[in-house]
């Protein structure tokens, strides 16, 4: 599996992960909270009962003139749904119904003695039951117990289908979690993996560009070696080794270079400059280039433009777009260079009279080893100055942009915000 790929399901899996833990913090939490609060209402609801029972029972015995059999006609009458009710008299003597198990009467005992009592107890059935005990005086001055009491399966029930809602959302919740963390994961990493394309691109690119010159050299070396001395011959020999580790030696330095400027590691100084003398300089260090290309060099108006930035890498620039220009004109071409100021920019325009740039090829002559045709038959390069030229740019909050005919030339404006 790619190492991205797992990656994304590591961070996948994290997200769920914590999810469950969260869910199950909260449900632990919500599982106590909402029990406790049920049964708060449970024993909320036999205290009521049991003073409805007391209620009816003092009532009716208020009425007539026989309070006992009153008070167990209150029982009688008296109906609350869901719950069973019971009326014992002193001894836990039981009133209504006849007979109670003896584990109702135990609890009419200790409500006798301490005035209330609530307990759990746990039927035949295996059903809990809860019970709440409360003991009054008639009217006919005797003590009574009234109790109450409900099965907690009613309880349960409520709970369990609780639970069940909590769980059928739990469990949404971890798909929704697990397929959405994993489309977030794809997008906070697809940055990454382009990088690591570029970065994969880049080193093969790299090693295309220097394995020719690397092959050339080892090549000529071999030959030299086998060969009697000649000078005239050695001399020719010299000379291409000499070019072919000039050529590697501009390979390496481009490489550098951007990988410094990747790494952030390249420093950009922040000096007022002026552009139009940047650029005068930069013309006499093509011009000797120019001259031996048999290219005509001109320089249009130059306008006044200070600006801000580094002024080797500024030079690097210029000295970039124009030797371009220069390479890809043929002799007796044209090229020419101006600049201007206005409206808070300033501008440095480079055109000529080269063999241009198909419309296709335009997007992407700024990526790193990219020559398109025809320029990589009309010189030699590794495809690295316009990306240098654009990190330069960039770091100085500059555009570049080209327009370009395919035999007509290339106009090349490279343009500046004006320092105050």
């Amino acid at each position: 599996m790619d190492p991205l790929a797992r990656v994304r399901w590591r961070l996948t899996a994290w997200y769920v992960g914590i999810l469950l833990s969260i869910l199950g913090i909260l449900g632990g939490g919500l599982y106590v909270a909402v029990r406790h609060r049920m049964s708060q209402q449970l024993d909320t609801s036999l205290r009521s009962a049991t003073a409805a029972l007391i209620h009816a029972a003092r009532i009716r015995a208020a009425e007539q003139a026989s309070p006992k059999g009153v008070v167990a006609d209150a029982v009688d009458e008296l109906h609350i749904p869901d719950r069973s009710l019971y009326l014992f008299t002193a001894g836990a003597t039981p009133v209504r119904p006849l007979a109670a198990p003896e584990w109702i009467r135990e609890a009419a005992r200790e409500a006798e003695r301490t005035g209330t009592a609530d307990r759990d107890f746990e039927t035949p059935e295996d059903h809990i039951v809860r019970l709440h005990a409360e003991r009054f005086v008639g009217v006919d001055s005797r003590p009574y117990v009234a109790v109450a009491m409900a099965d907690r399966l009613e309880l349960e029930d409520e709970f369990a289908s609780l639970i069940r809602a909590f769980i059928a959302a739990a469990l949404i919740a971890l798909v929704l979690v697990a397929g959405g963390g994993y489309v977030l994961v794809r997008q906070a990493t697809a940055p990454i993996a382009r990088t690591m394309e570029r970065m994969r691109r880049f080193m093969a690119d790299a090693a295309h560009e220097l394995r020719a010159p690397v092959t050339i050299l080892r090549t000529r070396a071999d030959v030299a070696a086998s060969q009697a001395r000649d000078p005239a011959r050695d001399a020719a020999t010299l000379e291409a080794i000499e070019r072919e580790a000039a050529r590697i030696g501009e390979i390496v330095g481009e490489l550098l270079t951007l990988a410094r400027a990747d790494a952030g590691e390249r420093p950009v100084a922040r000096e007022v400059l002026y552009l139009d003398d940047a650029a005068a300089g930069a013309v006499d260090g093509i011009r000797a280039v120019a001259g031996q290309k048999g290219v005509h060099l001109e320089v249009g108006a130059f306008e006044e433009a200070k600006v801000t930035g580094d002024p080797a890498l500024i030079r690097q620039l210029l000295l970039i777009v124009l030797d371009n220009a220069v390479k890809f004109t043929p002799k007796g071409g044209r090229v020419e260079i101006a600049v201007s100021a206005h409206d808070g920019q300033g501008a440095l325009v480079v055109s000529d009279t080269g063999i241009g740039i198909p419309a296709d090829q335009l997007p992407h002559v700024f990526e790193r080893f990219y020559r398109g045709d025809p320029a990589r038959h009309e010189a030699d390069g590794a495809g690295l100055g316009l990306a240098i030229a654009q990190w330069i740019a960039d770091s100085h909050g500059a555009r570049i942009a080209i327009d370009s005919q395919p035999g007509a030339g290339t106009r090349v404006t490279l343009t500046f915000p004006l320092a105050a």
